[in-house]
């Protein structure tokens, strides 16, 4: 029997869709069966003869949840999507688990298998094909710079015209992992004075190689896999202090940094924001219901301060390129479809280093190491103990034992 795919229609304000037509043609070909609902890609600019022209069924929602062996969806489904799910189906998507552990426990109540973008291991190389959040900052990164380009009150290039010579526009990136570098990389393009700003020592080659100026603080933390490490408090204080003279500086400063999962770390304090000169642009790409990298970002919000500067909240912004966002998604879950398919069944090694973490429930049980964690439970896997620990309890069993023959 042929393991069944269905992408839904997201919810309204969420553009993308998981399955692209061209995904979908690979996955018919690889003979699964894949259903859509219908309009779920039109706000993708994919209509539904383009998905049943590469193969799948468009049919409606419940259909594409009860037949299915796994639903991909871009963000959490809504209730009506669980409540309608059986006991050994499957999630994959974006799925809020170390933010709402109360959903989580839904879908284990329900041995729904839940396999959750949040969760994968990024540093493990197998798992860079699957690698939803990277693939979503690059597009964010770039939109980024178009909408700072497009709201900035002046120009971003220098131009000399028959008028006079405009200065070109400064922009700072405070963050230079997947967004950061493209965000800087597209303003550069435009014809800004790029800045990139980083606790990473080890980032100043990418920057500079995209022909922006690196800055950094005497604030360093390069963390596992070459990730930022959590700041302690004095480190934050003192990031922000240094990060207010670079901020003051410029035009245009486009935050990135993230957290899956936590509250993002606070980069442009609100003095930043009120010395900011009037027609500055902060835009913050990690805006979450969590809070953002800015002082004052409101989610979904563009707020003006007193002194004239604006503050976009720019959490959606992979959303806001729906057609080449939804073409990488659709290749990630491709990747983790592909990887999860053994002899024309979908199979979960929980005790794979991708696959465990990836999956966020389990035939009603908790797997990854994060879930388990943030609901306070024991790690799956305890700590082997030391050799020379086991040696000494062997060595207390056996005398145990001749103790008590004698």
């Amino acid at each position: 029997m042929a393991i069944t795919i269905s992408a839904l229609k997201e919810a309204p304000g969420e553009n993308r869709v998981a399955l692209s037509p061209d995904v979908v043609g690979k996955l018919v070909k690889q003979d699964y069966q894949v259903f859509i609902e219908k309009g779920a890609g039109d706000r993708a600019f994919y209509q539904d003869t383009v998905y049943t022209d590469a193969g799948a069924q468009v049919v409606d929602r419940n259909t594409a949840i009860e037949k299915a062996s796994l639903i991909a969806t871009v963000g959490q489904p809504g209730a009506d999507v669980v409540d309608h799910m059986q006991a050994g189906q499957t999630l994959l998507g974006l799925l809020a688990p170390l933010t709402d552990l109360e959903f989580v426990k839904k879908l284990a109540a329900k041995k729904i298998n839940a396999l959750a973008f949040e969760l994968l291991p990024r540093t493990v190389s197998r798992a860079q094909t699957m690698d939803v959040l990277s693939s979503q900052s690059s597009v964010a990164g770039y939109k980024a710079a178009l909408l700072a380009a497009d709201r900035f009150s002046r120009y971003l290039p220098m131009m000399i015209t028959a008028a006079g010579t405009a200065k070109p526009a400064k922009v700072l990136v405070l963050g230079t992992g997947v967004a950061g570098l493209q965000a800087i990389g597209t303003a550069n393009r435009l014809g800004a004075m790029v800045s990139g700003y980083d606790i990473r020592p080890a980032s100043r080659g990418e920057v500079e190689s995209l022909g922006a100026k690196f800055l950094t603080t005497s604030v360093s933390a390069t963390g596992e896999g070459g990730y930022a490490r959590a700041l302690t408090k004095e480190e934050t204080a003192k990031q922000q202090a240094e990060l207010a003279g670079f901020i003051a500086e410029n035009d245009v400063i486009i935050t990135t940094a993230q957290v899956p999962g936590r509250r993002p770390p606070l980069l442009v304090t609100q003095e930043s924001v009120d010395q900011a000169k009037a027609g500055t642009i902060f835009i913050d790409l990690a805006a979450s219901a969590l809070g953002g990298n800015v002082a004052g970002s409101k989610e979904g919000e563009t707020v003006t301060t007193k002194n004239g500067a604006q503050i976009i909240a720019a959490g959606d912004m992979a959303s806001q390129l729906p057609a080449s966002a939804s073409d990488m998604f659709a290749k990630n879950v491709q990747a983790v479809i592909t990887d999860i398919t053994k002899d024309g069944e979908l199979t979960f090694d929980v005790d794979d280093e991708v696959v465990g973490e990836l999956l966020a429930t389990y035939q009603g049980e908790f797997i990854s190491s994060r879930v388990r964690s943030a609901m306070k439970l024991p790690d799956r896997h305890p700590a082997e103990p030391a050799a020379d620990e086991t040696a000494a309890t062997t060595d207390a069993t056996e005398a145990t034992k001749t103790k008590g023959a004698d």
